[in-house]
């Protein structure tokens, strides 16, 4: 028996559609063909293959190409043809008035080309086709930084942050603040920075520094050993973290510091005048001349770094190779009280006296808090007979002298307990305190009356420190150590040396400080022995 069943047939709304065919991809013109093939090229550096695409693609399309006019001039800039690369910047403007990128890159290249004022018409018509983003204020505000425009420029750069944050921005306005002399606002800036981004070592050794000049040293040590973290070959943290060990007296471990960098920096001054100084405390004296040589050669205009050669000779009493040094450094750093005392000192010791008691009292005008430059002036007035004055700023340093002496020598404190008996400073200082404390009480039993108190000379202030805040005088742009130990200083017959008419108290004029001062004595080495010739005849 047949069974048959019924089979349904397919609707012909059932019946399947074909799939329709992917349309191509839209052809693109000429001018934008090779656009993607030279960008790769160029992120990759291969500028050779660069080059040859783009002129290619600019013969095709004779040169109406913004993009390849535009990565041709960006190639040119980087390979130091910044004239070229602008006029090739001012075509791609000629070809799209309307794009700002054009108009940035050229503001770019007359930044580097030091016209600062056309570049900040510049940057204001890019302002005028676009939003104002975060790239022009921040190049707007190098501009008036570099024009020492510091209002326009803090501006500049706190509306850059308030767009988009970035870290060169905080690093320009912290500097900003630096040369302006607002330290607590760069600090603010630079702790902002790092929270922003934690793993930046430029922020973190500039915040490990501010804090190292302000004596937080467990701070700045660790800020620096992060940024060491982060970077082992950091010179700027290396260096920091060296001097902090140095100034403690771990010569050898700020030296194995030293060693790393000077892998990466070989030719910094303030590093080989670091490593004069450890072996300065050392007493390794002809290495630490020796490099501060070298230092000297790098950078002769360094002042500090000739304090520190005036320091090392008249260690080794080498006093007219001091004079000269201390000579060189006045001429170019003329308000700074302690090289008057090196002056002084060497000057003591070649025998003109009389220039080194005024070179005394410059560097007593100029700094009068300064424990070695009073103590040394004390010393050379009793070694002149001239107690009494020596006696009254020994009682007034004694007076303004901190409580906490831990950062003074122990040389230093030992001296003055000598001084003080020698010149019995001491029992006057009690005398006084005591009729000072009667007075007090005398006046808090009797009634109150409206007339002022005697004038007395011990109780005038002494002059500002005309260089308070100022670095010691070892530190350049990264901090090192100061060794302040200075030579006996002994007092010398003038003999048949003249000293010339100096005077140094005088207000300075725009001549050079080398013509008023004093030559060094100069000597025949064969005088000497011509007159044993004559004994021995």
């Amino acid at each position: 028996m047949d069974i048959t069943a019924d089979i349904p047939l397919p609707s012909a709304s059932a019946v399947v559609k074909p799939k329709p065919r992917r349309k191509k991809a839209p052809s693109l013109p000429a001018v934008e063909r090779r656009n993607w093939l030279i960008h790769t090229h160029y992120v990759r550096k291969e500028w050779q293959t660069c080059k040859t695409l783009i002129q290619e693609q600019l013969k095709e399309t004779n040169g109406q190409c913004e993009y390849a006019v535009y990565i041709q001039a960006m190639i040119m800039r980087s390979e130091g043809w910044i004239q070229q690369s602008m006029e090739l910047f001012q075509a791609c403007h000629l070809l799209n008035p309307t794009n700002p990128d054009n108009l940035k890159q050229i503001a770019r290249n007359l930044i580097l080309l030091g016209k600062h004022k056309s570049a900040i018409e510049c940057y204001n018509r890019a302002s005028e086709l676009s939003e104002r983003d975060w790239d022009i204020c921040h190049c707007l505000g190098l501009c008036y930084h570099f024009l020492k425009d510091y209002d326009k420029a803090e501006q500049c750069f706190i509306e850059s942050l308030k767009l988009n944050r970035h870290t060169v921005t905080y690093n320009m306005l912290a500097k900003l603040y630096l040369e302006t002399g607002n330290h607590d606002k760069a600090m603010d800036v630079l702790s902002k920075g790092v929270e922003f981004s934690p793993e930046n070592t430029d922020l973190l050794t500039l915040l490990g520094l501010l804090h190292l000049r302000k004596s937080s040293f467990h701070k700045a040590f660790e800020l620096l050993g992060q940024a060491m973290t982060f970077d082992q070959e950091n010179y700027k943290a290396i260096l920091a973290a060296g001097s902090m060990m140095q100034k403690h007296g771990d010569f050898d471990v700020a030296l194995s510091k030293y060693r790393v960098a000077a892998h990466a920096v070989p030719e910094s001054s303030s590093l080989w005048n670091n490593i004069a100084m450890c072996f300065f405390g050392k007493k390794k004296y002809v290495a630490a001349i020796s490099c501060l040589k070298r230092a000297n050669y790098l950078s002769p205009f360094d002042w500090k770094i000739l304090y520190n050669l005036c320091l090392l000779h008249l260690t080794m009493q080498q006093y007219a190779s001091a004079f000269h040094f201390c000579s060189t450094a006045i001429s170019l750093k003329q308000d700074h009280g302690p090289l008057y005392m090196l002056l002084a000192v060497a000057l003591t010791n070649l025998g003109q006296e009389e220039n080194a008691e005024k070179a005394y009292e410059e560097a007593i005008r100029l700094n009068g808090s300064d424990v070695h430059t009073v103590l040394n002036y004390c010393v050379f007035l009793h070694n002149r007979s001239k107690s009494k004055q020596a006696a009254k700023l020994l009682s007034s340093l004694q007076k303004n002298m901190p409580t906490d002496k831990a950062d003074i020598n122990k040389e230093v404190i030992e001296l003055n307990k000598k001084l003080t008996a020698a010149l019995n400073v001491g029992d006057k200082i009690v005398a006084e305190k005591e009729k000072s404390e009667k007075k007090k009480k005398h006046k808090d039993k009797a009634p109150k009356t409206s007339t002022p108190a005697p004038f007395s000379p011990t109780s005038a202030q002494p002059p500002p420190n005309e260089i308070d805040g100022m670095p010691s005088p070892a530190t350049s742009s990264l901090p090192s150590v100061v060794q302040s130990k200075l030579p006996p200083l002994r007092s010398r017959p003038s003999g048949e040396i003249k000293p010339p008419k100096y005077d140094i108290t005088k207000p300075d004029t725009d001549d050079d400080v080398l013509s008023r001062l004093p030559t060094a004595p100069t000597h025949d080495p064969y005088a000497g022995k011509q007159s044993r010739k004559a004994v021995a005849e």
